[in-house]
């Protein structure tokens, strides 16, 4: 190709996915469609981004996407009014082209009917309950996830009783502007006299309370809610269950491992059981992390035993500077130095997949960086497997699995944990660094031990509200499933 042709044909696709963002953006809005292209996110994107995302197939399917073709099944389900539903184009167009004998209109008419037998979803309240890092963020992706067909519904934020008269304003800040994940895409206003935060015209109301159990809920209108509990100071079950003394109060998830007898679900391993009960954990960022690749890791080939070690962000429970503190080395200076801590991700990753009890070990070095962390999987399989064969393996159950929400793929040289940042899955593989010696394994998993672990949360509250939509197509078009034991 000449210059000018590459010109004009960039310019093409610019004018392609131009046309493309009123129909993303209406599709979304109206009937809760949240249109992708192998798990990148094309609401709210610029036409750059589009055409980005579309390149980013021939990782898939060995070469980028044509714009054209997305054109045409957006029209298509844009015609159909459909429900709500998380389109793949990557792998819808796929699907298409590996069934020429069938139309395509027949096919979109199916994933149109699939998508409409759930609409509209369930609505269901959601309050905050504490706003710190993982509270703002679960705030900006539930707001961006707003729609008339969207389920979940953010309500209200609890935090404790005012410091300052500019309290409001200086939350409403905190979720205007973070130094780690930039600045919220959209607006926000404060109303101090009605104690309200608006962004996106989601109207957010703030609620001072000390004790889960001293908000009534129904007072401001808020009624069978689910409490997302991201404190972190309240773990087991009694303590959790003082939410549902609330009025307006119904069901209770907490950001971090319960203990006791606390479901920790990681969505897509053993989300079912956000349905069996009122009380549920999300468990860890790092079991987020790991538990979906050793799920598929055992189903495939058998995992005998194993060690994780992961490089992880310091957090907020350690010392800027050299201090006292009640847990070993947490007190030294986080931003200064490398800490070695224990993680229980080995004990959490048996409870959502038991059949690897008592054969995993976990460690944890937090070290100077604000986000992204890194587990290293050093695995004994049950039998002998190559790199190539396990990587491909690994690359297949990010793109065609069950997991394909939980579980990225990445092939790069120049790939660091700052291209991490904004991930929305649970944990990503980095393929170049895989090591395989017969039976012996090397795994890295890179993951937003923020956002990712954020994703994974409102994954489980759609699962506890009944509000999660429609994957379009449907995952596994080979009928090829893990076989995970759970």
């Amino acid at each position: 190709m000449t210059e000018h042709d590459v010109w004009a044909d960039w310019n093409a696709q610019l004018e392609l996915a131009e046309e493309m963002i009123p129909l993303i953006g209406r599709l979304h809005r109206r009937d809760g469609v949240v249109a992708g292209v192998h798990g990148r996110r094309l609401v709210n994107r610029s036409a750059i981004d589009i055409v980005k995302a579309h390149r980013f197939a021939r990782h898939v399917d060995g070469a980028p996407l044509p714009l054209a073709e997305s054109l045409e099944i957006l029209r298509a389900f844009d015609a159909g009014r459909t429900g709500p539903a998380s389109l793949d184009l990557g792998a819808f167009a796929a699907r298409l082209r590996s069934d020429p004998e069938r139309a395509a209109a027949d096919m979109v008419a199916d994933a149109l009917r699939a998508a409409g037998a759930q609409s509209p979803l369930p609505t269901t309240d959601v309050v905050l309950y504490g706003f710190g890092r993982i509270g703002r963020l679960l705030a900006r992706i539930l707001i961006s996830h707003q729609s008339r067909s969207t389920g979940l519904r953010l309500r209200a934020i609890v935090v404790r009783e005012a410091t300052g008269a500019d309290d409001l304003v200086k939350r409403a800040s905190l979720l205007r502007r973070d130094s780690v994940h930039g600045p919220f895409d959209g607006t926000i206003s404060v109303d101090e006299d009605a104690q309200t935060i608006t962004a996106n015209g989601t109207v957010i109301t703030v609620i001072r309370a000390a004790d889960p159990s001293a908000v009534d809920y129904a007072a401001y209108g808020i009624d069978d809610a689910i409490v997302v509990d991201n404190t972190g100071r309240w773990r087991s079950e009694a303590e959790l269950r003082r939410h549902l003394a609330s009025p307006g109060a119904s069901r209770v998830l907490l950001t971090a491992p319960g203990k006791g007898g606390i479901p920790n679900v990681v969505h897509g391993i053993n989300s079912a059981d956000a349905e069996q009960s009122d009380v549920v954990a999300a468990a860890s960022c790092t079991t987020n992390a790991v538990a979906p690749v050793l799920a598929a890791l055992d189903a495939e080939y058998g995992v005998v035993r194993g060690h994780i070690e992961t490089v992880h962000s310091f957090t907020n429970d350690q010392n800027l500077t050299d201090n006292f503190h009640r847990a070993d080395r947490r007190g030294r200076a986080a931003p200064l130095n490398m800490v070695i801590t224990e993680t229980g991700a080995a004990r959490a990753v048996a409870q959502a997949v038991p059949a690897l009890e008592g054969r995993l070990t976990a460690n944890a070095i937090r070290v100077p960086t604000p986000d992204v962390s890194l587990a290293i999987l050093n695995l004994r399989l049950a039998r002998p497997v190559d790199r190539d064969a396990l990587n491909g393996f690994l690359r297949g159950v990010s793109l065609g699995s069950a997991l394909r929400s939980q579980v990225d793929y990445v092939e790069s040289p120049e790939f660091v944990s700052t291209d991490v940042l904004g991930s929305r899955f649970a944990g990503v593989v980095d393929g170049l660094a895989t090591q395989a010696t017969g039976e012996d394994v090397v795994v890295y998993v890179w993951y937003d031990n923020e956002f990712g672990y954020s994703y994974q949360v409102v994954r489980v509250l759609e699962t506890m509200s009944r509000a999660r939509p429609v994957p379009v197509p449907s995952p596994a078009p080979d009928g090829r499933e893990l076989a995970i034991t759970t």
